[in-house]
């Protein structure tokens, strides 16, 4: 596949608009200096309708496009279980989540722990934060990128690496989350627009004189396997989507950590003019999940009559994508790239908001505006100095470790992906319990932490164990059950140790007694129209 002149008009058409928002959304007045509340939270002035977008533009990137698409061909429709589980999760996170984290004035992940728990808890989890995004994160994000944009472009990858690493390191670089967050509306306005524009055409194409419709019901009849949303145990792809695990099981934690205590994804509703602002985010972000199915697993499962005999599954939306004629070919590789680039900038961004506030302006003893209203002039500017070298520094990491380290392995993405699962259930029991139970102590969300990580690993390697019976081991071999587990554990350990030891007087300064957990009636009818899309959505494809 390559470009022609009108498609390569688009994308370029499309980069120097993108950069030229970003800049002008930057732009502060005379006299006024960017300050750690103007970089890092955008002012906590973001409306509704951009914390909304960029939570999904943060969220999808050429590893969902491409994956997901690719799990629609080999999998079917049950792979939208992790964007329609996510979007109840959102309603969660912004009833339930949001009233505690904005209601203290909480700017970061590891500074509500330092505010629950103590100082030892967040310098751990910093650092293992920075940890996972440089080096797992945006090593991935860019690496799968650029070989979307060599399949697609033609180009070569190390180049597209180096081109995608440094366009989301400039077009944010002045202008920090609030360039992010304000130029993701569009960012993700592309993204849907090419997404329907391939699903139309694809559907079209299967269908022939009964259209879009026609090709839906033909898809439908000629696929009647790739439409269950619940896989029965007997099912080869089982281990990947176990049952009802989606719906009462092990993807409630990896969601609940993803969606509520990620500063990559929840730096957006911290950044918020209000809670009400914030929660009408959370609100329009689960609407989109909703849409998100239609844009990327059905072209992969449309593939299926289209490209039967893929070599790869991952070679589905790339497949599909050469259906376009020129021009909307462009369109759509612009939509591409734009989710790429909106990925790369946030996690680059949150990548610096933890460095600058949690480790380098807590070591040092600075005050900031971010935190609380109060910090020196010189030295809110030094920090946000400080906090565009670390953008620079991390995306040239990035780029450097991205070939060994992601690149080195066609199995290396889905490892370190599960390596990542191994501490999800202990940082769901960590916040759950900071955010819901005053007796929780930091020994506890310790152990919590400690226990995720070793029975994570001792189950990965010990499994099929003949100590146990054959159920026992049927149940504990697809990874989403055994998150569960390891949850179950972490948190009775957790309570258990919580229980015999004190916590310090002083350490737990998050103030619970103004917080309002009671939504508007928009939030309310709302949520209650996703739950009943969501209802209909399982009961039609169970």
């Amino acid at each position: 596949m390559s470009l022609s002149t009108i498609d390569v008009i688009v994308v370029i058409a499309y980069a120097i608009g993108i950069f030229t928002l970003a800049q002008w959304v930057s732009r502060e007045k005379a006299g006024h200096s960017k300050d750690t509340s103007d970089y890092f939270l955008a002012s906590k002035n973001l409306p509704w309708w951009a914390i909304g977008a960029s939570l999904i533009a943060a969220n999808i990137s050429a590893e969902q496009i491409v994956g997901m698409s690719g799990s629609g061909y080999a999998i079917g429709l049950a792979i939208a279980s992790y964007e329609w589980m996510a979007a109840l999760t959102l309603l969660i996170v912004g009833k339930f989540f949001l009233p505690i984290f904005l209601q203290n004035h909480i700017y970061t992940m590891p500074q509500f722990l330092a505010r629950r728990y103590g100082r030892l808890l967040p310098i751990i989890m910093a650092i293992f934060w920075l940890a996972l995004y440089v080096f797992v994160n945006l090593t991935s994000i860019i690496w799968l990128g650029s070989i979307a944009v060599t399949k697609v472009a033609g180009i070569n990858q190390d180049v597209a690496l180096v081109i995608l690493g440094a366009f989301a390191l400039l077009y944010q670089l002045k202008g920090g989350l609030k360039a992010v967050a304000l130029t993701d509306i569009v960012q993700v306005t592309l993204l849907v627009l090419g997404g329907l524009v391939v699903a139309f055409l694809t559907l079209s194409q299967i269908g022939g004189d009964a259209g879009f419709i026609g090709g839906f019901q033909k898809l439908t009849a000629a696929a009647p396997d790739h439409f269950h949303m619940i896989l029965e145990k007997g099912d080869p792809h089982y281990i990947d989507l176990p049952g009802l695990s989606v719906l009462i099981g092990g993807m409630w934690i990896a969601n609940l950590s993803y969606w509520g205590f990620n500063q990559y994804i929840i730096q957006r509703a911290l950044a918020a003019k209000s809670l009400d602002e914030a929660q009408r985010g959370v609100l329009f972000a689960a609407f989109l999940k909703l849409l998100m199915p239609l844009i990327i697993v059905l072209p992969g499962i449309a593939a299926v009559m289209l490209a039967p005999g893929l070599p790869k599954p991952d070679e589905a939306y790339p497949t599909m994508m050469r259906l376009l004629p020129p021009g909307l070919l462009g369109l759509v590789f612009a939509a591409l790239v734009a989710a790429i680039i909106a990925s790369t900038a946030s996690k680059i961004n949150s990548i610096a908001t933890i460095f600058t506030l949690d480790l380098y302006a807590k070591f040092r003893g600075d005050r900031t505006k971010a935190e609380d209203d109060q910090g020196d002039r010189g030295e809110e500017e030094r920090l946000v100095l400080v906090g565009r070298v670390t953008a620079v520094v991390a995306i040239l990491i990035a780029v450097i470790a991205a070939r060994p380290l992601v690149g080195a392995s066609e199995q290396a993405f889905q490892f370190i992906q599960e390596f990542t699962g191994f501490f999800t259930p202990g940082i769901t029991v960590i916040f759950l319990l900071g955010l819901f139970w005053k007796r929780a102590t930091e020994a506890g969300a310790i152990v919590a932490a400690v226990t995720s990580v070793l029975l994570s690993t001792v189950m990965k390697y010990a499994l099929p164990s003949p100590a146990l019976s054959q159920a026992a081991n049927d149940y504990l071999t697809p990874f989403m059950n055994r998150m569960g587990v390891v949850f179950i554990v972490s948190l009775l350990l957790a309570v258990i140790v919580s229980l015999v030891t004190k916590q310090r007087a002083g350490t737990d300064t998050i103030d619970m007694s103004d917080v309002r957990y009671s939504t508007r009636a928009g939030f309310n009818v709302g949520a209650l129209a996703v739950i009943l899309i969501l209802i209909a959505l399982y009961a039609t494809w169970w």
